[in-house]
């Protein structure tokens, strides 16, 4: 019986692991699980282990980066006028 060997094809599709995840991420263990509960992130729950789709999460954190932008322009350009007027009275 051939052994499966261990490959790039064959890591890219494994299951994360929530250790993997907050390492992928860089976040703690207490925001993957509050994004579970709350911001809607897919996961497996395996028994007593909780696992990630690579896929599923690239996906889920894709959807986040297309928001507008925090701040607002109107805030931005009072702010700059403040200093320019601050800046310009000495």
């Amino acid at each position: 019986m051939p052994s499966r060997m261990l490959c790039k094809d064959n890591m890219e599709d494994r299951l994360l692991s929530i250790e993997d995840l907050i390492l992928y991420l860089g976040v703690n263990r207490e925001t993957v699980y509050k994004w579970v509960n709350e911001k809607g992130l897919s996961a497996l729950k395996i028994g007593r282990l909780w696992k990630f789709r690579k896929a599923d999460v690239e996906k889920w954190v894709d959807q986040f980066a297309h928001k507008k932008p925090f701040a607002d322009k109107k805030k931005l350009q009072r702010a700059a006028e403040y200093l320019i007027n601050h800046l310009t009275k000495e």
